[in-house]
């Protein structure tokens, strides 16, 4: 320990001193001798040597402990009282001094102890006018949360990063990443201080955004924006993209008004969709199925008015026609009941647009993406169309790096023009028009463009607005042009801008503290320890060895975003190790065979552990053990945690170096924190969570606030040097 190390040095000191002072008065005392006298001394000292010295020995014994006793009561502890303090201020205002050392140090104990009483006093008094102060909010809080549980849309509020801030249930399940059944399936990619991006097409929202930010600079009262994807699990959402203003933007209705992030309302219309297509299945499958029969009936009843007086043979031949005719029609009416639903069309929802907004956007992309100069004609302000816009934006850029490419075209021109219930969205170029064959190879090629590929090919968007495409001649211009004709929609009526944001602005029921991170591009170590967001886990193993194969039997992880610990966003997952667990090991995590047996393998959980530790710093106690385990399934699995690693062993020894354990249960005890749950991989992950929280101000306090700065210091303790 360090304070014995400086113990042993200061005696070795204080020895090598008094060794000194003594050989120099025995040399100042032999030179001023006379030759009997000296000879005299060594007469006597020679035969009494032994006895010299031993009581030399004896004597700084003696001197030993005096210092001793003297540096546990004035030195010791004093900065043991030192490190309470500092937790009792920092952390656990409950820790009172333990009244040790010398009967001064013991005063002064009393004393601080006395103080801390009145100052816990004073914070509980404030505390509870805090809570009275507090109530009204905490029942709107209560009120939204309720809200929010009972929606049945899907509501995530995110920031401009895409980090996830605040989500309801319905958000949580809607994007479960595995089944119950499923190893680690408690787990989601959706979660506070994790990215969208990981559950939704970036590309998708940034459009939405920008479609946002031009209705906002066009004054627009409700700036929101739509867009349909799909989940992994192949399902479709529709999403409501709406913005979240800053506090200097909340007040302004003009256009400078700042985003600080949106709000996403995610709507499953996969049934309701799949419900539509077999409808129009069902009608189109009846329409020509039923057209021939119908017109043969039809032929057959004319003849039987026409001719009345016809044979009675050339009757029934009729009569028969109709029958038959009418029984088929019967039976493809059944069969087409039964099998509407095989071989359908997707049917793909379409958003409300302002034509202005789209010309706008198209211009944007394509100049940028190209490098084409864009100009656009003037429209009507009240011109709006129904448009999937992100399909149709890369539509018009892959059409665009199309003439570039095959016609040389260094400037193109929008045009969007009303025609009755549709709309002309014209594409114009100078020089020679299309080939009939060209465009119709390009219609059904896949749209690849300015680095960007979709499956969809230009025929499937115009299908999808049920629309057409050709290419002409302007008839005002010398200009060619290809023409798409895309479905119109009514204007929207915009509301005031300051109603809108009277009545429909979201309260501040939340402290959404993340909208402010926007460090995303610096590097960790960089980080403030108070700004990152962590995975704390623990395992428990089949034994203490995991290079003589000892096996993970358990990963329990919960998250800390924010300065939070997320005990709703865990992970707690039995694991088989394919071998029998040792029997002195199962007291202690009360695992045994049969709960092990049948449960999912280490290469089945990883996976789902490695995503749910994404972009976050890994801590856990006595990190060296459970990161040894994880880096010898690298190989087998494929996995490999690169995750900076903080270790709460390692970041006590920092902040208590004069303290006698390290223990979990000790820094627990130290810092005031309930141990409950105790050696299971979940409770300890909890705890050991709880405790770090506690370090972070103490560390603080060392002058310790980013993520590298607390390596650095866990690397020069003495654990630090342990190995597994």
């Amino acid at each position: 320990m360090n304070h014995r190390y400086r113990l042993a040095v200061g005696l070795a000191a204080l020895y090598g001193l008094l060794a000194l002072l003594f050989s120099i008065l025995g040399a100042v005392l032999w030179a001023d001798m006379q030759n009997v006298e000296r000879q005299a001394t060594l007469d006597i000292l020679q035969p009494r040597l032994p006895l010299a010295v031993f009581v030399i020995l004896l004597a700084w014994a003696a001197l030993g402990g005096l210092v001793w006793l003297l540096y546990r009561a004035y030195a010791l502890a004093p900065m043991r009282m030192r490190e309470q303090a500092l937790v009792m201020v920092a952390s656990n205002p409950s820790l009172r001094l333990q009244e040790r050392g010398a009967s001064e140090i013991r005063t002064l104990a009393q004393v601080v102890n006395a103080l801390a009483d009145q100052r816990e006093s004073l914070q509980q008094d404030v505390a509870q006018k805090i809570e009275q102060a507090k109530a009204s909010v905490e029942e709107e809080r209560n009120r939204l949360a309720a809200l929010m549980s009972e929606l049945t849309q899907s509501v995530v509020v995110c920031n401009l990063d895409g980090r996830i801030l605040l989500y309801n249930s319905r958000a949580r399940l809607q994007f479960q990443v595995l089944g119950s059944n499923t190893p680690g399936g408690n787990a989601t990619l959706i979660g506070l201080g994790r990215s969208i991006f990981a559950v939704m097409e970036r590309n998708l929202i940034t459009h939405a955004l920008e479609s946002v930010q031009h209705r906002l600079r066009r004054g627009s009262a409700q700036p929101s924006a739509n867009f349909v994807t799909t989940t992994r699990a192949g399902q479709l959402i529709r999403v409501q993209m709406a913005p979240v203003f800053g506090a200097a933007g909340a007040s302004d209705a003009g256009a400078d008004r700042s985003i600080s992030g949106y709000v996403l309302m995610l709507d499953n219309i996969t049934r309701t969709v799949q419900a539509q297509i077999q409808r129009d299945q069902l009608l189109q499958t009846l329409t020509e199925g039923s057209r021939a029969a119908l017109g043969n009936v039809r032929a057959a009843v004319e003849n039987l008015q026409q001719y009345p007086d016809m044979e009675s043979q050339q009757r029934d031949r009729f009569v028969g026609v109709i029958r038959d005719e009418v029984q088929a029609m019967s039976q493809h009416l059944n069969q087409a009941t039964a099998d509407y639903g095989d071989a359908l069309k997707t049917h793909w929802p379409l958003e409300d647009m302002h034509g202005a907004d789209l010309l706008q956007a198209a211009r944007q992309r394509i100049e940028q993406r190209l490098g084409l100069s864009v100009t656009v004609d003037a429209l009507a302000q009240d011109l709006w169309i129904r448009v999937d816009s992100f399909a149709l934006l890369q539509s018009l850029s892959y059409l665009a790096a199309r003439l570039k490419d095959a016609r040389a075209v260094d400037a193109v021109a929008l045009r969007l023009n009303p025609a009755g219930r549709m709309v002309e969205l014209d594409l114009l170029w100078s020089g020679d028009a299309l080939d009939a064959s060209v465009l119709s190879n390009w219609e059904l090629a896949p749209l690849r463009a300015a680095g960007e590929d979709s499956s969809l090919t230009l025929h499937d968007v115009i299908e999808r607005h049920g629309g057409e495409l050709w290419q002409q001649r302007d008839a005002l211009t010398p200009l060619s042009l290809i023409r798409m004709l895309l479905p119109t929609t009514v204007a929207q009526d915009a509301a005031d801008p300051a109603t809108w944001l009277r009545n429909e602005s979201r309260p501040e029921y939340y402290d959404f503290d993340l909208f402010r991170q926007t460090e995303e591009t610096r590097a960790l170590d960089d980080q403030l320890l108070t700004k990152l967001s962590y995975t704390v886990f623990d395992t428990e193993t089949t034994g203490l060895e995991p290079s003589a194969g000892d096996e993970i039997i358990q990963i329990g992880a919960t998250r800390i975003v924010n300065g939070r610990l997320l005990r709703n966003e865990a992970i707690d997952q039995l694991i088989d190790p394919k071998r029998r667990l040792k029997p002195e090991s199962i007291p202690i995590h009360g695992i045994t065979e049969e709960m092990v047996k049948g449960q999912p393998t280490i290469a089945e959980v990883l996976p789902v552990f490695h995503e749910f530790c994404e972009d976050t710093v890994l801590v856990a106690h006595n990190a060296a053990f459970d990161m040894r385990f994880l880096q010898l399934k690298e190989a087998t699995t494929g996995i490999e945690f690169r995750h900076p690693v903080l270790d709460t062993l390692l970041l006590s020894a920092v902040i208590h170096p004069n303290q006698e354990s390290h223990r979990l249960e000790a820094i627990a005890e130290r810092l005031g924190i309930n141990v409950i749950g105790r050696h299971t991989a979940l409770g300890d992950a909890i705890v050991t969570g709880e405790i770090f929280l506690k370090m972070i101000p103490l560390l603080a306090e060392q002058n310790i606030h980013t993520l590298g700065q607390a390596r650095a210091a866990a690397a020069k303790t003495y654990y630090a040097r342990v190995d597994y």
